[in-house]
């Protein structure tokens, strides 16, 4: 990590077809969901999320890691680490990692919660699931 603490932060919830970002800030330690962008097999859509980038001009950059239950690997596993060495690579900004286990059940339970199943189809789940993943890694400060 670089020397000065990270201000602004968006975190991601990587997935093969969509991909969960949320904007957060060291100041207040809080989070909330931006958008959802598609991806193709993990691939993103680089246009939109330069445009992103330079909107929110981020500090650094936090890549959910999906794991299995018991903290193996998964095939999603290392399409998610080359998605986040993608992003080192295209934005050379630090780019932390953290577990993502259970953050796209939690996410679904709480926009379930607040708003019924109606809110679920809302396209909401993944950039819920990136508030998630990004409040878990401001925890950890």
């Amino acid at each position: 990590m670089s020397e000065k603490q990270p201000n602004v932060l968006l975190g991601f919830d990587f997935g093969t077809k969509k991909i969960g970002i949320a904007v957060g800030q060291t100041i207040t330690m809080t989070s909330r969901p931006l958008e959802t962008i598609k991806a193709n097999n993990g691939v993103p859509d680089w246009e939109r999320l330069d445009k992103i980038i330079q909107a929110w001009q981020p500090d650094a950059l936090v890549v959910g890691i999906p794991l299995n239950m018991d903290g193996t690997e998964q095939p999603l596993t290392l399409k998610a680490k080359n998605f986040l060495n993608s992003l080192k690579e295209r934005y050379a900004k630090d780019v932390f990692e953290i577990d993502e286990r259970l953050s796209t059940k939690d996410a679904r339970d709480r926009i379930f919660q607040e708003g019924g199943y109606k809110a679920l189809q809302d396209g909401q789940v993944d950039s819920v699931a990136a508030q998630l993943i990004l409040q878990n890694w401001l925890s950890l400060l």
